[in-house]
């Protein structure tokens, strides 16, 4: 039902040094490992790993946090799950494929026997509150399930989801966003430790660990073979590198560049696989100058790419040749590709014929982003802007910019929304749909430009093949043209594992392998120990 956004060939050619093979034999819920086990006890131990960031919100139907996120995909089942080696879909609640009825309605039979960890039975009215939920007015989620009218009951164990997209192509990668809860659940419950009927459930969570332990109830396809997983939270790379190099953790989220080498030489696999991850540039459009598109071009043009690149990321990134990263199947090089371009940068600023003057560039305090910020204040400030930096956390940052008062002129951030999936319709819309970016935090949304933007999506929702591809490609050109909020890097994402070599402990991992994306995806995955 879905075209695939990231091409195998480009994970093949971009996985490192131990990844190709494994990569190769990818299915759904976890790549596997050529020829499973050589050896030794399998699963019965607990899967350890370093996580780079850290969260207090594990609601399903409303988080955005990379670390709940992750945790959730072997929590929290959806109808349909994603295997994030290659953004395809698979089954989790649902029995097989949507069976569509007519143009916009689709019936979906539920798991025989399905329940959530606390022993009560998977219901169509779990499904339709989960729904509910995630597609609230005001939830992050809105923009990106609008293609879906409705989900209904039918019977004790069948749904009718209607779509407001007739032929919906992509209506299996949606419905994966829902994940499903026990309609009984509090906010609370969902906050704190979510109910679901995954392969694993929460045992414990604190804001320095968190461990899963399987599912009693669990009939999927995908049961736990281990004890625990265990996350300790790291987000002093320093930290994770030592955890993992020691063996106290199997796998390590975010490798940095400068640790690559000194882990391949300790034994563990390395995977290095291009994704959506962006380090962004967002402007505050509703003031001057950033309400004028050639003073945003301006500062585009102004950016030293490369010198960003190797000081920041070590080499592990690229600068954008279109919204899309190249190595996924839908990029398309757009219209308006931005370069170092000092000379083009200064006539762009005649041209708007505005005089610079002092601007405040607002950043997260992600260690990449950091890095890049002294870079970006020494371009800007060469186009004659007097830049003062301001870093503070991602949720500081927001909920001053949420306040709409215009007191920021840029942002400089990280983003990635391919932890919700990858088709383009999906990643445009968790930024350009009709919700707080555009809104409050840009915002564009009056636009006439957004408004052209907003009809192609929508076009492109109702066609396919070819012609959904041109369409898409027009929304690719508009928003290189117009850059309100628009990636500056293109990141690689490195994950260390303990693979095809035991740790200290004598232990390794089976069936896993690195993502593209935010989150660690243990679906699949197993312990061998000695």
């Amino acid at each position: 039902m879905k075209d695939m956004n990231l091409s195998r060939r480009s994970f093949l050619g971009l996985a490192g040094t131990t990844a190709a093979a494994s990569l190769a034999l990818a299915g759904c819920g976890g790549s596997s490992s050529e020829g499973g086990s050589t050896g030794g006890t399998v699963g019965g131990g607990t899967i350890t790993a370093g996580t780079a960031y850290s969260t207090q919100n594990y609601n399903p139907s409303s988080t955005s946090s990379a670390l709940a996120l992750g945790t959730n995909w072997h929590v929290v089942e959806g109808l349909y799950g994603i295997d994030y080696h290659d953004y395809s879909t698979f089954p989790e609640l649902a029995t097989g494929d949507p069976k569509q009825v007519d143009d916009t309605t689709y019936e979906i039979t539920l798991r025989d026997g399905a329940k959530f960890s606390d022993g009560s039975a998977v219901t169509p009215e779990d499904v339709i509150e989960s729904f509910a939920r995630a597609s609230a007015e005001g939830n992050i989620y809105v923009s990106m399930l609008t293609p879906i009218a409705s989900v209904e009951k039918k019977d004790e164990k069948t749904l009718t989801v209607k779509t407001t997209v007739p032929n919906f192509a992509l209506l299996k990668d949606r419905l994966a966003i829902v994940r499903v809860v026990p309609a009984s659940s509090t906010k609370d419950d969902m906050t704190n430790k979510p109910i679901g009927s995954g392969p694993w459930m929460y045992d414990s969570i604190t804001d320095n660990t968190v461990e899963l332990v399987p599912n009693p109830n669990y009939n999927g396809s995908f049961p736990a073979k281990d004890n625990k997983i265990h996350y300790d939270v790291l987000k002093d790379a320093t930290a994770r590198v030592t955890a993992q190099q020691e063996g106290s953790t199997l796998v390590m989220e975010m490798v940095t560049a400068d640790a690559v080498s000194q882990l391949e030489s300790a034994g563990c696999s390395i995977d290095t696989v291009d994704g959506f991850g962006t380090r962004f540039m967002m402007f505050d459009v509703a003031k001057a100058p950033w309400d004028n598109v050639k003073v945003r071009q301006a500062v585009m043009y102004a950016l030293n790419y490369d010198q960003m690149i190797q000081n920041a990321f070590a080499g592990m990134a690229k600068a954008p040749t279109s919204y899309l990263p190249e190595s996924f199947s839908n990029y398309h090089r757009a219209s308006t590709v931005y370069t170092y371009d000092v000379e083009k940068a200064k006539s762009l600023i005649k041209e708007a014929g505005i005089t610079p003057g002092a601007i405040e560039l607002r950043t997260t305090d992600n260690e990449q982003v950091v890095a890049m910020a002294t870079q970006v204040k020494n371009d800007l400030d060469a186009l004659g802007f007097s830049t003062t930096i301001k870093t503070d956390t991602s949720a500081a940052t927001y909920a001053a910019i949420d306040q709409g008062d215009n007191t920021y002129d840029l942002l400089l951030a990280p983003g990635d929304p391919s932890c919700f999936g990858a088709d383009p319709d999906l990643l445009m819309n968790w930024w350009y749909g009709n919700n707080v970016w555009m809104k409050t935090r840009c915002p564009w949304i009056e636009s006439d430009e957004w408004k052209q933007l907003s009809s192609l999506m929508q076009e492109a929702l109702g066609q396919s093949g070819d012609e959904r591809q041109q369409t898409w490609n027009k929304c690719f050109d508009l928003l290189s043209e117009n850059v309100p909020l628009y990636p500056v890097i293109q990141v690689q994402t490195t994950t260390a594992s303990w693979r095809d070599t035991a740790n200290a402990n004598g232990t390794k991992i089976e069936n896993f392998s690195g993502i593209g994306t935010t989150g660690l995806y243990f679906v699949g995955s197993n312990t061998v120990s000695a």
